[in-house]
């Protein structure tokens, strides 16, 4: 069975990526594509690597131009998603790439984002842990469906397992991410240009501001955490596209290295897109990038007390297109993996 697609917000790195990716689906046929400023234009003149969809138009973005596919995916800024979306058939699968979506509380919406709070659909991070279960079990047969901040899924598939098997405690985590500017969107701003990064680490967000902080804890509580503390530092760092999440947390009294290593062996042991690396081997962002794929090491700072854990992952791919299209295809009851990848390009 083959499945209409339209993507909205198109013209931007998000939506790039998605197309990226939806090209190579099998079941997934794109017909409309939809931007703000660059309506009219082809597609292939803000996408030229695009080659396979250089017949496509961008059109307006409006719930008229949308409705009618079986499939819409949105890569708007936040406050754009929830205005939109609310206008579409219900039994359209939806799946938001912004923020919109994904915060369960109203009060964490209002201390982090502006605006009206639209509510929570399922999130989609299938391999987060949720009680005795997995996110994917909340996905299957959804028709709206909320893709994780990059950021924050790459935090919380580092830090769940720990949480899970009781072996670490979430009130002390302190998680440091280099990330590449294409997380910011493709809007000029003057803090992104080349000049201002090359050369350069420059954090931002700092001192428990950023947004993605309030996704990550709900996450966590999702696991068995009681209460989460975090303290959570990005930097920008003069790579396009990728992020190394560094998260460490306290480990609990008397737990062994043995049996955190298990903690995340038996976590990940079965998942095709999050993958443990071997003891003592640790991730880089250039051995994922393009691919869906969470690359993630565990390793006991014993003198400190502390499990510290490195993921690498392709912010515009597992952290947010990738994680979209696998999340859309459970619900539709396709392959998890199918259109997706584990291989990265290199070098």
């Amino acid at each position: 069975m083959t499945f209409t697609v339209a993507v909205a917000g198109a013209s931007g790195y998000a939506g790039g990526e998605l197309l990226r990716l939806l090209a190579e689906h099998p079941d997934f046929e794109i017909t409309t594509v939809t931007a703000h400023s660059h309506a009219g234009e082809p597609l292939i003149a803000v996408h030229p690597h695009l080659r396979s969809l250089r017949d496509l138009v961008l059109t307006e973005t409006s719930p008229e131009t949308l409705s009618g596919h079986d499939i819409v995916f949105v890569a708007l800024p936040h406050g754009k998603s929830g205005e939109l979306t609310a206008h579409l058939p219900e039994h359209t699968l939806v799946v938001d790439c912004g923020a919109d979506h994904r915060l369960e509380s109203g009060d964490d919406w209002a201390a982090f984002y502006s605006g009206e709070h639209h509510g929570a659909w399922a999130y989609g991070v299938p391999e987060l842990i949720v009680g005795a279960g997995r996110q994917r079990d909340h996905l299957v047969g959804a028709r709206r469906i909320a893709a994780p901040g990059c950021n924050a899924s790459t935090v919380e598939l580092s830090l769940a397992p720990g949480v899970a098997a009781g072996v670490i405690e979430a009130t002390d985590i302190v998680s440091v991410l280099a990330v590449g500017p294409s997380g910011a969107g493709k809007s000029l701003k003057t803090h992104l240009l080349a000049a201002e990064i090359l050369g350069s680490a420059n954090p931002y967000a700092v001192g428990g501001t950023h947004r993605h902080i309030p996704e990550i804890a709900q996450g966590l509580r999702w696991a068995g955490a009681d209460a989460v503390t975090l303290s959570f530092t990005p930097v920008i760092v003069p790579m396009a596209r990728g992020i190394l999440a560094t998260s460490t947390a306290r480990l609990v009294p008397g737990t062994t290295p043995e049996q955190v290593r298990a903690a995340w062996e038996d976590a990940y042991a079965d998942e095709t897109f999050v993958q443990l690396l071997p003891d003592g081997s640790v991730p880089r962002t250039a051995d994922v990038l393009g691919a869906n794929t969470a690359l993630m090491s565990v390793t006991v700072d014993e003198a400190a007390g502390r499990v510290v854990v490195v993921t690498a992952v392709d912010n515009l791919a597992k952290g947010t297109a990738g994680a979209a299209i696998q999340s859309a295809n459970i619900a539709l009851g396709l392959p998890e993996a199918m259109g997706l990848t584990v291989n990265g390009v290199a070098p």
